[in-house]
């Protein structure tokens, strides 16, 4: 039998002190939203936000805000769209399950969702073009979502598929319940939606875009990306795979990539780029 790699069983918590304990899962998040107010200001300087005056500057404290309200966005989305997706019936008969965020259960499409509705009250507020604040965002997220994939490895949680023995990077995740060589799919997570789709938007972001372009752009990319790692990741044992052989995440990628990719025809019939110099 070839020698296969083992997860290493990593302490969820990173920290102890006292009863207080700190996880890992947590630092993942810390990291993405500092990672976030990072790249932020570094967009602050590019075009056209750093030609907009008056009213419509950018500044930190836009940046902090649209931070604030992104966390709220991902932690209540991000709930309520597992609860929805995944456990409609369960937690419909048990409501009150819902706030039990500590048990665990987030999905990502559902903090996209709520990410949005965050951006749509911060344009509003701010009387800004909401697709001025989507392009401003979307280049920031990938580095958060890699945070959150070495998160996932770290808690040895939504492992892959089984691979082939001879898979030179094939591991064995025992809390699976299976002693054979899996996908990590939560490496090709960070490595596809996080890293890869980071660099191509934020080398895509500091050319002359149309208003939407990049928000859109983020939208095809991101779903493209997490619909091929799907193909890697274990389906959720309840649920197993759907239609089609697909798994949930696929079909939620499905719209996400349909309203891209309108968007992008949207901003293909709008005037000429904002503001670059």
């Amino acid at each position: 039998m070839p020698a296969m790699l083992m997860y290493p069983q990593i302490d969820p918590v990173a920290l102890q002190v006292g009863p207080l304990s700190i996880h890992w899962y947590g630092l993942t998040y810390l990291a993405g939203f500092a990672l976030f107010m990072f790249l932020g200001m570094r967009r602050l300087s590019h075009q056209p936000y750093a030609s907009l005056r008056g009213d419509q500057a950018w500044s930190r404290k836009d940046v902090e805000d649209i931070l604030f309200l992104g966390v709220l966005g991902v932690v209540v989305g991000g709930r309520l769209g597992y609860c929805l997706f995944y456990k409609p019936g369960y937690y419909l008969s048990h409501p009150l399950e819902i706030f039990y965020v500590w048990q665990g259960g987030m999905s990502f499409h559902g903090g996209l969702l709520g990410v949005i509705g965050s951006m749509l009250w911060f344009a509003h507020s701010r009387r800004r073009p909401w697709l001025q604040v989507a392009d401003f965002v979307a280049p920031c997220v990938p580095t958060g979502l890699a945070a959150g994939r070495i998160g996932n490895f770290i808690n040895g949680e939504l492992w892959g598929r089984f691979a082939p023995q001879d898979l030179p990077w094939g591991m064995v995740f025992p809390q699976s319940g299976s002693m054979l060589p899996r996908h990590p799919s939560q490496i090709y997570q960070f490595l596809l939606e996080g890293l890869l789709l980071f660099v191509l938007l934020w080398l895509y972001a500091r050319q002359p875009r149309k208003r939407g372009e990049v928000a859109a752009a983020f939208l095809v990319g991101y779903g493209v990306l997490r619909f091929t790692a799907e193909y890697f990741r274990e389906p959720d044992s309840f649920l197993g795979l759907l239609s089609l052989g697909m798994s949930m995440g696929q079909w939620l990628c499905i719209p996400m990539v349909a309203a891209g990719v309108a968007m992008w025809v949207w901003a293909q019939r709008q005037d000429a780029p904002e503001g670059f110099a």
